[in-house]
């Protein structure tokens, strides 16, 4: 029963990946994200946050919290894949700019995929695993579906239109499938993970890294550094998760840690956002003289 349920459990997962990217492919406007993409001082903020100061948190969390191997291991995957592909969702709510959205899941999607192969031997040399091995499921879960997802908004932008809500709701069924496995498989890893600073550590990371680059985010505008805040403080789930899939020698811990990144995530990234929104101006009731 056990070796069935993790056979789903790696379906599952991959389902969830290929699912994600795609259905970001399908929303993510090029033409939007152009002119982002030509904020030369947002790129370098948003490449130096992600896969510099990022990837060094963690490995600094890593090292200097009483984690164990696995959950310190998991810790440095979710920190070399920035920007979970719901952060559009929070975006209206938080008052980021929704161009420097798209032109942010691009580069984080992208950044992601060169960076994991490069960096994982280096941070994480107990993965045995070498960068071919680690690239190929991203290639094949996180290239190829984005890749998908954009031509089809290019070529058919109709289809793409009526395409995500069926590709948004198969995602999401898979992803309650995905954690009942999680909890079937795993549920004594999740209770054991309580106490274990696995849990803080991962708040703290996502919450120090969004604030230290809103905070020192000079020269960009609020609607900007609220677009990093919310990239930083979300997780890739599925990208960090694709390293562990490709080798046969990871402990399930590493594993349940970044499972549990699903539910943290999602509660960091929606508690961020309703701060940032709380301090948009946009959403203060006017007061006015009688």
């Amino acid at each position: 029963m056990a070796d069935l349920l993790e056979k789903l459990l790696g379906l599952t997962i991959a389902v969830f990946m290929a699912g994600s990217l795609l259905e970001m492919g399908l929303k993510l406007d090029l033409q939007r994200a152009g002119h982002a993409l030509r904020d030369i001082r947002f790129m370098v903020a948003a490449l130096f946050w992600s896969f510099v100061a990022g990837p060094a948190l963690a490995m600094l969390l890593a090292k200097g919290l009483p984690l164990a191997e696995p959950y310190a291991l998991g810790l440095i995957l979710l920190g070399l894949a920035p920007c979970a592909p719901f952060v559009p969702l929070l975006a209206e709510k938080a008052g980021a700019d929704l161009n420097y959205v798209a032109a942010y899941l691009l580069l984080a999607a992208l950044g992601t995929l060169i960076i994991l192969p490069i960096m994982i031997p280096i941070l994480a040399p107990q993965l045995t695993a070498d960068s071919w091995t680690i690239a190929r499921p991203l290639l094949l879960f996180i290239a190829l579906p984005l890749a998908v997802g954009i031509c089809v908004r290019l070529v058919a932008r109709t289809v793409a239109e009526k395409s995500h809500p069926i590709v948004k709701k198969i995602t999401g069924v898979d992803i309650i499938l995905m954690l009942g496995i999680v909890l079937l498989l795993y549920w004594r890893d999740f209770l054991s993970a309580v106490g274990t600073y696995a849990i803080g550590a991962q708040i703290l990371y996502y919450c120090l890294l969004a604030a230290a680059a809103y905070s020192l985010g000079f020269g960009l505008s609020r609607e900007k550094k609220n677009t990093l805040a919310l990239g930083l403080c979300t997780r890739n789930v599925g990208a960090a998760i694709a390293p562990l899939l490709s080798v046969s020698n990871s402990d399930q811990r590493a594993t349940v840690m970044c499972v549990m990144a699903v539910f943290i995530t999602l509660g960091v990234g929606f508690a961020v956002a309703y701060l940032l929104g709380s301090r948009n101006p946009a959403n203060k009731p006017a007061h006015g003289g009688g």
